[in-house]
């Protein structure tokens, strides 16, 4: 079997280390993402002529939630039998060593699952306390959701994690900190098709945003999304060894409801509205 075609992966996740703190590709593509959100979105309240002052406390929303969902999600579907020994990890980003030292580790178990839950709770609480439709909040905000899972995804590649399965095809990668088998890059197929994604979903919303209801993009959002998760796990490696005995891996599994909410919400708001009073003609490019 020929390998020289293969692509041998051995980046270090740290870019540099300074005692127990080390800045990590994970954690700079994390903030790349939420610093793109800021951005598209102060553009898009200035597009539709709704005050700015309500952005930053939206984010800050969405950070939190986004960041408390996905670390729930992940401790306790994935790697609950080591957190529930050791809970106080779970809260900090710190790792207590066998000599019970804390090492900077990051929040490096984060689940999209979890994520997604987290978002939706603090929306809910944003939405209620500003005043502003739910659903008009979510059709905007899952543009750059869609573009902050590329990023995410990228940072998982630099993490060497969420890997895929063996395969001998030209384009495989090597992942050196794992072991010496050439498996799919899973984490760039979703990257990409999630970059995909965001593109599609602008251009929808720069294009007939004026005439949908609210909510039928966050549905054809969780739809697209959440059926990529799904038939991209196919070639990804389990997470858990019990997931080796199922049809379907939790990944999957977990993303079979979204899809589902995702269909009722496209067919609920199908219908366009007659009018809109707050969305101009102008659209704004990238």
């Amino acid at each position: 079997m020929e390998t020289f075609l293969y692509i041998n992966w051995n980046i270090d996740p740290e870019i540099f280390r300074i005692g127990g703190f080390a800045l990590r590709y994970y954690s700079i593509l994390f903030m790349l993402a939420f610093a793109f959100s800021y951005w598209f979105l102060y553009e898009t309240f200035k597009l539709e002529k709704v005050s700015t002052d309500t952005l930053s406390p939206l984010l800050i929303y969405v950070f939190i939630g986004t960041l408390i969902g996905a670390r729930l999600g992940h401790t306790l579907i994935y790697e609950f039998d080591y957190y529930r020994n050791h809970l106080l990890e779970i809260i900090l980003p710190f790792q207590i060593n066998n000599k019970g030292a804390y090492e900077w580790t990051g929040y490096q178990g984060l689940a999209s699952h979890g994520g997604a839950v987290g978002i939706l709770a603090a929306l809910g609480f944003y939405s209620k306390k500003y005043k502003q439709s739910f659903l008009w909040i979510l059709d905007r905000l899952v543009i750059v959701v869609a573009l902050s899972a590329f990023f995410i995804r990228i940072g998982n590649l630099f993490n060497s994690e969420i890997i895929g399965n063996p395969t001998q095809v030209d384009w495989a990668f090597v992942f050196e900190r794992v072991d010496m088998i050439p498996r799919h890059p899973a984490q760039l197929y979703e990257a990409v098709l999630y970059l995909i994604a965001f593109f599609v979903l602008w251009i929808i919303y720069n294009r007939h945003s004026r005439l949908l209801q609210s909510g039928y993009l966050f549905g054809y959002f969780l739809i697209m999304l959440f059926s990529i998760r799904f038939f991209v796990e196919f070639l990804k490696a389990d997470q858990e060894a019990f997931e080796s005995e199922w049809l379907l891996n939790l990944g999957q599994l977990l993303s079979i409801p979204f899809i589902f909410l995702g269909i009722i919400m496209v067919v609920l708001k199908s219908k366009p509205r007659e009018n809109n009073n707050r969305i101009n003609k102008k659209s704004f490019s990238i």
